[in-house]
Order: C-alpha cells, then sequence, then structure tokens
C-alpha cells in the first residue's frame, strides 16, 4: 500500500486499516510458525504497510 493512498484517508478509516494490518501480522505469524506460509515477504510486506499507518496516525495527531 501506497503511502499517498493512506493520506487520503481519514484517522478512522487509518484506525480500521491499523486493525486489519495487524490481523493479518498474527495469521502470516500462525502460518509461518506452522510452516503453511509459503511467500515469507508478505510479512516485511505487512509489517512496513503498519509502520506507515502508524507514521500517519502520529502526523494527523500532532496537526
Amino acid at each position: 500500500m501506497k503511502a499517498s493512498e493512506l493520506r487520503t484517508k481519514t484517522a478512522a478509516e487509518l484506525g480500521q486499516e491499523l486493525e486489519s494490518l495487524l490481523k493479518a501480522q498474527f495469521g502470516l505469524r500462525m502460518q509461518k510458525a506452522t510452516q503453511q506460509l509459503t511467500n515469507n515477504s508478505q510479512i516485511r510486506n505487512v509489517r512496513r504497510d503498519i509502520a506507515r499507518v502508524r507514521t500517519l496516525l502520529t502526523e494527523k495527531a500532532g496537526n
């Protein structure tokens, strides 16, 4: 997900996005633990998306 796409969302929408990303991250970690995950780069991509959303939430809170 691109930061430019996220910047158009409100803080509430970003909160919902963060919640869904955290659930996805948990699911991917469980798949990795049970050796069902075939593409390990998904974990990295979700982790970076979480960081993007948290950064934007912090920026919006500061304004």
